[in-house]
């Protein structure tokens, strides 16, 4: 029979004490786990920065003393590239060509018809081609973005002012007026009912399409666009995105109404169209365009388009569109309200918006 170490008692529990120490045990354990669990899970899931030292040498772009990094978020899904201080330097979308680059900053106005200004580093410019994912390592999307990094050279905004009331003519070296204040489609002729002008309308020049169709500019039309002849004219003619001759399925390009652009398949809607006015409009950016409900268009259609432009000072979402009401191109308030908020005409008549 053995018998207990001398100076060692012999420690005796009782068994319920023992169930109880293990359960302690075992709870205490639980709560660690959950604890860092809880950390790992609470963490943002956008893919985080990549250091330059661990970058493959096609990701590593730098912008001033240092390299940018990239990282992933959604709504809509996209890629946002930042500087050594964690601020974004450009917006990338999947699906999309516009991209969104931080610049100088700068100021909008039409004191004509609005007190309102938009003040933005934003500068919207077009991608070579969609945006995918990963693209950051390509070769072409390291050379397109450091040509345009703090580039003051016009974008898509700035093009888009080159059209409103009192805004200088320029002509091409063939003669051609490419820029200037630009008016609205002129009204019905006897009782016939005419299509909008498009950009050839105000160019005053013949233009074939991918397709081989040729269109002609009527005389009376010089120098003038609706709505979705604008969007063409910035767009298309001055900025390079593709053009359809008419609103058909085929062709890759921008589509000839406003109706057609809307439910096109082109880029990204980052506000699905709707019967209704949306709810949200967070996820805007500038550059994207925006779709309205119009009195004109029967059964829902949409007869309006605009492109929005960011917050004015105020702090109200507005946009810029060519009007009737308002004679042209305007980011003011003639003719109706030139924001999304409120309740204004076409903040009610708003159904949806798409990133190019």
């Amino acid at each position: 029979m053995k018998r207990p170490l001398p100076g060692i008692r012999k420690l005796s529990l009782p068994r319920n004490a023992v169930l109880s120490l293990v359960t302690a045990v075992l709870l205490a354990a639980s709560c660690l786990l959950t604890l860092q669990l809880r950390h790992r899970t609470d963490q943002p899931t956008a893919t985080p920065a990549v250091p330059a030292s661990q970058a493959s040498p096609g990701a590593v772009i730098r912008a001033g003393s240092g390299p940018l990094h990239f990282e992933r978020i959604g709504n809509p899904a996209r890629t946002v590239a930042r500087d050594r201080h964690g601020s974004i330097v450009a917006t990338l979308t999947d699906g999309a060509r516009t991209a969104v680059l931080t610049g100088p900053s700068r100021s909008f106005a039409e004191p004509r018809t609005t007190a309102a200004r938009v003040v933005t580093r934003s500068w919207v410019r077009l991608l070579p081609k969609a945006w995918a994912r990963g693209a950051e390592q390509s070769d072409w999307f390291r050379t397109w973005l450091r040509s345009r990094l703090g580039s003051r050279d016009p974008d898509l905004l700035a093009t888009a002012f080159d059209y409103i009331a009192g805004a200088p003519a320029r002509k091409t070296a063939a003669g051609v007026p490419y820029r200037g204040a630009a008016r609205y489609t002129p009204g019905a002729v006897g009782d016939k009912r005419r299509t909008g002008s498009d950009f050839y309308d105000y160019l005053g020049i013949p233009w074939t399409f991918p397709d081989a169709v040729t269109r002609r500019p009527e005389k009376d039309r010089s120098r003038s666009v609706d709505s979705s002849g604008y969007v063409r004219l910035v767009y298309g003619y001055r900025s390079g995105f593709p053009l359809n001759s008419r609103d058909s399925a085929a062709g890759s390009g921008l589509q000839r109404t406003a109706d057609a652009i809307a439910h096109a398949r082109l880029g990204v809607p980052v506000i699905p169209l709707a019967g209704r006015r949306p709810a949200v409009i967070q996820q805007l950016q500038p550059g994207d365009l925006v779709f309205f409900r119009t009195r004109e268009l029967p059964g829902g259609r949409i007869g309006h388009v605009g492109i929005y432009l960011g917050l004015d000072t105020d702090d109200h979402p507005r946009f810029i569109s060519s009007r009737k009401n308002a004679g042209g191109p305007t980011m003011g308030d003639k003719g109706g309200t030139s924001r999304l908020d409120g309740d204004g005409y076409y903040a009610q008549g708003l159904r949806g918006a798409r990133r190019l």
